[in-house]
């Protein structure tokens, strides 16, 4: 079963105004939702498994199912009465398709696609909306350089609706919107973000010509939108930083940005800022940023940051000038290009003030200058861990899962009381566990465990090559497939995955887990697992996550029965996080370990640090560690050698699942994750 992936309109203006000029009430090939999920508290009967595994069990090829038609999506094959409808579905697959006919020789041909339609025209007599028009269809016109095509096409869409008229000015000058929008822009750096990077736009109304109206309009709609993206976490791209994070961002269409703003009055900077999280965790560090640059006294300075480029003079053009002019207030230039004797006369002074040479050249040293002292190492962690929250959805969900990778620790949470809390195992840097967030849909009691491919090859093939029954005195089974042979741990207390394992399907195959290693939960540090998240006393997490209707001892009455799936009353999103920093409840700032150095690369990455970056998680070194002089080589220990044989597990009193009055769902499991196949690395 796969989760639920969010999908974001990506229409462009052509389509829209299509939809438009057709009056069309809404878009066609509405797309069809929602599958109806089976009834909780289903029954269905299971067979017992064996108690004796033989060494090696062979399982036959499927026979080819005869050919037939391919049957609806939501119609069961055939014996779908002993299929039980609540086990996870797996992913559809479209069936392949047979080569079209040829057409007949006198067949007429094919209708070739249709143009776009055109624009519609600006307003009559309106010489700003002929600009802007005419701005928005130029491609060389610079809006921010951050905004895509599709966000630029979107934007001509939200003008075209209104025949491009101007949306945030009157003839004296802004609106209150507009006004709201710029104060919110200005204060950007309240949430983090870099107010030079949503530069507003100089306009001086009384004198203003018809295309400097437009253009400020224009800018101030792509600095909003900027903003709105940034807010929502579209400054960075996660999965470029390391291929385990893979969080999916929910950024806003320009138009669903501009549509919202622009007639809100002055309410329009709350709805902007509103794209910032709210969670309390962000808002705690957001109050000790505050808190921070309150004890720095230039922090009110203004700053720019300059591109690289050639040390300017009075004569020079370039195109870095308009920041400068922006950082100075400087307007009316007929070229915002020009290094005229009015930007050159305003740098000297800055460089009189700083105790620069005031020389009026715009030199290395006065680049450095304007930028601005850097962010201290806590304010510069405090900003990557603001950053990395805009990484999970704005809503968290009434009752959610929330892992804090560093902090070894996960909490169920439902209407922002914590229902409960445990200590948790997490990967190891060379095999770390990833960053995202899920739906946790089951649980399966007694699980087994398939041994990846990793440790397949590593221990288990010269293991077996060297004694055919390795496998079996390590109480594993040898399963052959094809070809090729899979190892399985059965169900039992030695099991790898203790005697419960929770499951929200993922693209990494992770999920959270029991252990039979307690005494590792006894440690401070515990980045010790392949991947998956190891919890401590999961039987009191099963109960805050499966409800009320499974306590404890109604699960622990399931064990020694075989593997038995329960389903969840609901989709229960699970969070799994990474934060460095957090607030306790004296309002101070706790330190946790940059376990996989997530919290540097973010740094990096938002220029807050020039630190040399560790090794990118999950990326072994390669070659052996080098020995020390005259190390004595160690001899081999295999895996057999190092743990003992399994002990018979002791017989618990068998209770039946089902209680009169009260159906419960209990099913034989899925193999999603249990098959070699399925596991994509070696997560346990």
């Amino acid at each position: 079963m796969a989760p639920r992936r969010r999908t974001g309109r990506t229409t462009g203006a052509a389509a829209t105004l299509a939809v438009l000029l057709a009056a069309q009430p809404g878009l066609s090939g509405a797309r069809a939702e929602g599958v109806a999920a089976p009834a909780a508290g289903e029954v269905v009967a299971t067979a017992p498994v064996p108690g004796a595994a033989p060494a090696i069990t062979t399982i036959p090829d499927a026979p080819a199912p005869a050919p037939s038609a391919p049957a609806a999506a939501d119609t069961p094959p055939s014996g779908a009465a002993s299929v039980p409808e609540a086990v996870p579905a797996q992913p559809a697959t479209l069936p392949a398709t047979a080569a079209p006919a040829p057409p007949p020789a006198e067949a007429p041909p094919a209708p070739t696609e249709s143009a776009a339609p055109a624009l519609p025209p600006p307003a009559p007599g309106d010489p700003v909306a002929e600009v802007v028009a005419a701005r928005l269809a130029d491609p060389n016109f610079s809006l921010i350089r951050r905004l895509g095509t599709k966000q630029r096409e979107a934007i001509q869409a939200f003008y075209a609706l209104g025949a491009f008229k101007s949306v945030w000015l009157t003839e004296t000058g802004w609106t209150d919107a507009a006004k709201a929008v710029i104060s919110r822009l200005q204060a950007a750096g309240e949430d983090g973000l870099d107010p030079l990077a949503y530069p507003i736009p100089l306009l001086d109304p009384p004198h203003a010509k018809a295309a400097d109206r437009a253009e400020a309009d224009l800018k101030l709609s792509a600095a909003a939108v900027l903003y709105a993206r940034d807010a929502r976490g579209g400054r960075l791209e996660p999965s470029r930083l390391s291929r385990f994070i893979t969080p999916k961002l929910d950024l806003p269409a320009a138009d669903v940005v501009l549509t919202r703003l622009t007639p809100a009055g002055s309410g329009a900077g709350a709805l902007l800022q509103a794209y910032n999280p709210s969670q309390p965790g962000y808002l705690a560090l957001k109050a000790k940023l505050a808190s921070l640059r309150a004890q720095q006294p230039n922090r009110a300075v203004p700053m720019v940051r300059l591109p690289k480029g050639p040390a300017l003079k009075t004569g020079m053009r370039d195109p870095r000038v308009p920041l400068i002019r922006a950082r100075f207030g400087i307007s009316g230039a007929q070229d915002a290009t020009a290094y005229d004797e009015g930007v050159a006369t305003a740098v000297a002074s800055f460089q009189r003030e700083r105790g620069l040479k005031a020389s009026g050249v715009l030199d290395p040293a006065t680049v450095a200058a304007l930028a601005g002292p850097s962010a201290g190492k806590q304010e510069a962690d405090i900003l990557a861990n603001m950053e990395r929250w805009r990484w999970l959805p704005a809503d968290l969900g009434r009752t959610h899962v929330f892992v804090n990778i560093p902090e070894y620790k996960v909490r169920v949470v439902r209407d922002g009381r914590v229902l409960d809390e445990a200590r948790t195992i997490v990967g190891k840097p060379d095999s770390p566990t990833p960053i995202f967030s899920g739906e946790m849909t089951y649980a399966v009691v007694n699980p087994s465990w398939t041994v990846p491919p990793s440790i397949l090859k590593s221990q288990f093939l010269p293991g077996l090559a060297r004694d055919p029954n390795y496998a079996a005195r390590l109480g594993y089974q040898v399963v052959k497939r094809g070809n090729g042979i899979a190892i399985r741990q059965p169900p039992g207390e030695r099991n790898a995955l203790g005697f419960i394992k929770f499951m929200f399907p993922n693209d990494h195959a992770v999920y959270l887990h029991d252990t039979p290693n307690r005494s590792l939960f006894s440690r401070s540090e515990r980045a010790l697992s392949h991947g998956c998240v190891r919890v401590d006393d999961p039987f009191r997490f099963a109960q805050a996550v499966l409800g009320p209707r499974w306590p404890t001892e109604r699960l622990k009455a399931l064990i020694g029965k075989g593997e038995r799936t329960v389903m969840l009353p609901e989709k229960l999103p699970v969070h799994l996080a990474y934060f460095t920093l957090e607030a306790d409840s004296t309002g101070g700032l706790r330190s946790l370990p940059d376990l996989y150095g997530v919290n540097a690369r973010v740094k990096l990455a938002l220029g807050l640090s020039t630190e040399a970056l560790p090794p990118e998680a999950g990326h072994k070194p390669k070659g052996p560690a080098p020995k020390p002089p005259g190390a004595a080589p160690r001899p081999h220990r295999d895996l057999a050698q190092q743990q003992p044989a399994p002990r018979p597990a002791p017989r618990r009193p068998v209770a039946t699942a089902t209680e009169p009055g009260e159906p419960v769902v209990v099913q034989p499991p899925p193999d999603d994750y249990g098959e070699t196949g399925a596991i994509r690395r070696g997560w346990w």
